[in-house]
């Protein structure tokens, strides 16, 4: 299904996705679509990989500074 919405875009962001849009012969429509669908895999890959460490230990940024930093 197909819906029709308005989206409010910068002035330089909409000239960008006309120029590539021209360029690999598909619409501005189409192109809004891969980038959000990408966006949403991309984010289902972080969730999945956060998923996978969640039993990891944990070091505070602190202490990891504080072992960088003794490596010299």
């Amino acid at each position: 299904m197909r819906v029709r919405t308005t989206i409010i875009l910068d002035e330089d962001i909409l000239k960008l996705l006309k120029l590539k849009a021209l360029e690999i012969s598909e619409s501005v429509s189409s192109m809004v679509n891969v980038i959000i669908i990408d966006a949403f895999r991309e984010d289902a890959s972080d969730l999945k990989a956060f998923d996978e460490r969640k039993n990891e230990e944990t070091i505070s940024y602190e202490l990891l500074l504080k072992k960088f930093q003794g490596k010299s």
